[in-house]
């Protein structure tokens, strides 16, 4: 069934419904049972040569007839044409652009929506009650909300006066199921030989730091190295919105930021999190993103004893999340010599995992560095890469073929291999 087909056929069962009940005496479980059963009656009608119709309707499956119920029913009683979206569990992300441009991702893509809403007021009236919904408000006083879902979607509302094409909402839903090393090796973002070794380096508590640019997949990295921590550790997630799934550990306790209310007092950032997070006796902190003044707080803790954390940052490049880490550091400590800078990142950090998303919208690992020190001398910061990604001659425009190799570089700092038992050459 089509976009378009499947649009004309929720507006025609929405009218049906209204029209022949007063939906205002029914509860939510009555209503849907009306929609299915006039969903079911228009299937007869095909089935039994009503052409005017698209007739695939009348070979619709359970999931797909389970999704035009929810969708009519969002339309009456719930979120509208957003809840006709958020009804189907492949849409990975939503971008509403105003009320007649919507944008959706599905398997790593984006497509333009041909479902609209009727009027800017209409898309003003379902944010509100969608934001309500999560015990926040929007409003021209508040126009930019964050917060999150009950099932871990992140969600950003911008409103009038500051966007200037009318209501801005971006939601950003993740996998129930959280991600798994045997994935990302079934994805082809790592193969079997890097994933054993980082599985060694998450056990000998090398400090990770994932960085990526936007979409690359670095949550979603973090959430499979998190799997390699042994589970009898104590563990401190820190995080904006609270997004990893970290399943096999049972000492650990999750934090998530909290924004400033309407008083503009009671916000709660990251930094304040990981300070607070050093008293609480962690063996590793895993900070979901840096990208402020928390830099620095971040890599004291690596350094102070906290072995084994891990975080992610934004960066296109191995050495570009170094000067992002330098800029961020800076935030918390002006002043401070860039010289201190890069020491404490040279000390602090052990491990850099670098992901891209390519042109074919394949999400790779591209290379695996080791930070070994700072050359005084040259003034920076001195990287032994490990693995890289090499593109082969089989790629085309449109689909991008190659795969993460060993390099010839033997890796330098063993000592904490070494320190936990395990006489493994890397």
């Amino acid at each position: 069934m089509t976009e378009q087909s499947r649009h004309e056929l929720i507006n025609e069962l929405k009218a049906v419904v209204q029209d022949n009940a007063d939906l205002t005496n029914f509860s939510n479980e009555q209503l849907q049972a009306i929609v299915a059963q006039a969903l079911e009656d228009k299937i007869k009608k095909v089935q039994a040569g009503d052409f005017g119709c698209d007739p695939t309707i009348a070979s619709m499956n359970f999931k797909e007839k389970r999704h035009i119920t929810l969708a009519v029913f969002e339309s009456i009683r719930g979120l509208g044409v957003l809840g006709r979206i958020i009804a189907d569990c492949e849409v990975t992300e939503v971008m509403i652009n105003g009320h007649e441009d919507i944008f959706i991702e599905k398997d790593g893509r984006l497509y333009k929506s041909e479902s609209k809403f009727e009027s800017r007021r209409e898309l003003e009236i379902i944010i509100t009650k969608f934001v309500s919904r999560a015990g926040r408000a929007v409003n021209e006083s508040e126009p930019i909300v964050d917060f999150r879902l009950d099932d871990g979607s992140r969600v950003n509302v911008v409103m009038p006066p500051v966007a200037l094409n009318g209501p801005i909402m971006t939601i950003r839903r993740f996998p129930k199921e959280a991600m798994t090393v045997a994935k990302l090796i079934e994805f082809g973002s790592i193969t079997a030989e890097v994933a054993e070794i980082l599985q060694l380096l998450v056990a000998a508590k090398y400090n990770i730091f994932v960085c990526g640019g936007t979409g690359s997949g670095k949550t979603t990295f973090l959430n499979a190295l998190s799997n390699f921590i042994p589970s009898d550790e104590r563990i401190i997630t820190i995080e904006d919105s609270a997004e990893l799934q970290i399943k096999n550990i049972e000492n650990l306790v999750r934090l998530e930021t909290r924004n400033a209310g309407s008083d503009g007092k009671g916000s709660i950032t990251i930094r304040d999190l990981i300070k607070s997070a050093l008293r609480m006796r962690p063996e590793r902190i895993v900070v979901g993103e840096v990208r402020g003044a928390e830099a620095l707080d971040m890599l004291q803790a690596m350094n102070t004893g906290h072995d084994g954390s891990l975080s992610t940052g934004h960066a296109n490049s191995t050495f570009d999340i170094l000067s992002r880490l330098e800029t961020m550091v800076l935030q918390g400590a002006e002043g401070l010599p860039l010289e201190a800078i890069r020491q404490q990142i040279a000390s602090s950090v052990d491990i850099i995992i670098h992901l891209a998303r390519l042109r074919d919208k394949s999400r790779r690992t591209m290379e695996i560095v080791e930070v070994l020190n700072y050359d005084s001398r040259e003034r920076q910061i001195t990287l032994n890469t490990i693995f890289e990604f090499h593109e082969s001659k089989l790629s085309s425009k449109d689909k991008v073929v190659g795969k993460l190799t060993r390099t010839v570089n033997p890796m330098k700092n063993t000592y904490k291999l070494e320190t936990a038992g395990i006489n493994r050459v890397i």
